[in-house]
């Protein structure tokens, strides 16, 4: 069992990139064990065997992989602040904005950014660097592959055009996929370059101390051009946004003085 087990890790990682490995093995064992017993197979090889012919299989073993959960156009109202009030604004200053989704997860975020800029550039022109922490995240907002709840909130006409119905899940479009640049990164410990025009960043600072999220307010205010905007998650306002070189534009976007 333990060499059936390593053997699937191997292969799962060489077809996704996702490595299991980084992940507690007993818990992650439980976890695809009863995936596969409910499914009808009785080892781990027989399991790959499978999904390796039939996607949706596929489709639900990264489902049941997802530890992170997110959606698209989280927190609806706050999107279309940005596409009706902030993005006009940028776009009319600049059509080459240098975009930045921090700690993007398994991908909903910088998707949603690349999606709702193609209404106002040609895709060809969108381009959004996307960071994580976790490489596992990353691999799976690589493959672009979502379970209908992360949906909820995506506009029908948007979902229409963008998105692929695979049995019970949804593939983006190569087209929004080709707008980002994934990329693992530390937060706390790695530089964070730019200077950039827009930083999301949303629904993450609320796990950091005081301390911590001082000093990243500080590095994302330096890593932004001027009148650039810091948009942040909608438990996540910033109460003395002139400490760091902000005023506020929005209720939770922050222009760069």
């Amino acid at each position: 069992m333990p060499q059936d087990y390593q053997l699937f890790v191997g292969n799962i990682k060489r077809k996704t990139g996702i490595d299991l490995s980084l992940y507690k093995e007993a818990q992650m064992k439980r976890r695809l064990i009863s995936l596969y017993e409910k499914k009808g197979f009785s080892s781990f090889q027989d399991f790959f065997a499978e999904m390796n012919k039939n996607k949706d299989l596929l489709n639900e073993f990264l489902d049941r992989m997802t530890i992170n959960v997110s959606e698209f156009y989280r927190n609806y109202k706050r999107w279309e602040v940005l596409e009706t009030k902030i993005m006009p604004k940028m776009l009319e200053k600049n059509k080459r904005l240098k975009i930045w989704s921090a700690a993007c997860s398994t991908g909903e975020e910088p998707y949603t950014l690349a999606m709702m800029m193609s209404k106002f550039l040609p895709a060809s022109q969108i381009h959004i660097m996307a960071t994580d922490l976790d490489e596992n995240a990353i691999a799976r907002a690589k493959i672009g592959i979502y379970p209908e709840r992360s949906l909820n909130e995506v506009p029908d006409l948007i979902k229409k055009k963008y998105f692929y119905k695979q049995g019970d899940y949804f593939q983006i479009s190569d087209e929004i996929k080709k707008c980002i640049t994934f990329k693992k990164q530390n937060l706390l410990a790695d530089p964070f370059g730019g200077p950039f025009d827009l930083i999301v960043c949303r629904n993450v600072l609320i796990y950091f101390t005081e301390e911590a999220k001082d000093g990243l307010y500080k590095k994302f205010s330096s890593a932004l051009r001027k009148d650039g905007i810091f948009f942040v998650g909608s438990t996540e306002q910033i109460f003395n946004p002139a400490t760091y070189g902000f005023e506020t534009e929005d209720t939770f976007f922050y222009r760069k003085k």
